[in-house]
């Protein structure tokens, strides 16, 4: 029960970081290192099991896209 609930803190966190990256990416007027961060982000948290590969891809291909435009 205490690993479990570390490990929700630990998971709380990082998805709040990776929130935070991926709306300050998205902003209008973002700097590439800005979304290149992002991009790692996402990935990173993809590869440890805390979002879905899926997702991470969704989002990011939705990033590029904006970047595109």
């Amino acid at each position: 029960m205490r690993k479990a609930r570390a490990a929700t803190a630990r998971n709380r966190s990082q998805r709040a970081t990776l929130r935070t990256a991926l709306k300050k990416a998205k902003a209008p007027g973002a700097e590439s290192a800005t979304r290149r961060d992002a991009v790692s982000l996402l990935d990173r948290a993809a590869r440890k099991g805390l979002i879905h590969k899926n997702t991470a891809a969704r989002q990011k291909s939705r990033m590029a896209k904006k970047a595109a435009t």
